[in-house]
């Protein structure tokens, strides 16, 4: 690699270290001044390189949605975890039950949610996606009553570590919830709601009964010298 390519590479490798959030190629090429903007096929040699040099380190490079950040591998998240003095957000099984039917029928109202689930889907299930930015309208459907339609963000992607919605797993090779549970990165923990923190309930006898952990890939983050994030 040429030293001008090196020094692209060292400058995208401290503002992905940095950013605290993914970034796209169009993002990457803002921090450079107008008339020495790296063309997009250099960014994507130079993100390659970083890929390579990362491939047998604690931490990967890694592509989430549009953007890119650095993260620490799955394999190690048993021993990051414990940097974390807060418990991982507990969520409900009709919450991931939820989430699972908007990310693979979405655009959906949520009567479409209460007819697969053969439940009333609650508001605070509702709010508690939107509020995670998982989930948010999308527009309205053009029946009597124009019920809001429902799909995933751009935050989807990034928490559940996703490129597009194309790589989640094939419906077809998933039998029941805790095969997705398991997909997603999503730990299963029967009935441990005893602290309250799966508020959201169902109009059904079984409702709050189950509980999920998120465990996804922590990010990697280092705070800029006398600086802050965007």
């Amino acid at each position: 690699m040429s030293e001008v390519n090196q020094e692209l590479k060292n400058i995208l490798e401290a503002a992905l270290l940095v950013a605290g959030k993914p970034l796209s190629l169009k993002r990457m090429a803002t921090l450079f001044a107008k008339d020495s903007e790296p063309s997009t096929e250099e960014l994507k040699e130079a993100i390659a390189a970083l890929e390579a040099d990362y491939a047998d380190r604690g931490v990967e490079l890694q592509q989430v949605g549009k953007g890119y950040r650095f993260q620490s591998r799955e394999k190690y998240a048993e021993w990051v975890s414990r940097l974390s003095e807060e418990r991982p957000a507990r969520y409900s099984r009709a919450l991931l039950e939820t989430l699972a039917i908007i990310a693979y029928r979405q655009p959906v109202t949520r009567g479409d949610i209460e007819d697969v689930r053969g439940v009333s889907v609650s508001s605070d299930t509702m709010r508690t996606l939107q509020e995670r930015e998982w989930v948010r309208e999308v527009g309205h459907r053009d029946v009597p009553g124009k019920p809001a339609l429902f799909g995933t963000t751009p935050g989807f992607l990034e928490h559940f570590n996703l490129k597009s919605l194309s790589d989640l797993p094939p419906l077809s090779e998933l039998r029941d919830l805790e095969e997705i549970s398991r997909e997603l990165n999503f730990s299963l923990d029967f009935g441990a709601d005893e602290e309250g923190e799966a508020s959201d309930t169902e109009e059904s006898p079984s409702a709050g009964t189950d509980d999920v952990d998120t465990n996804t890939k922590t990010e990697v983050a280092a705070a800029p010298a006398g600086g802050g994030h965007e």
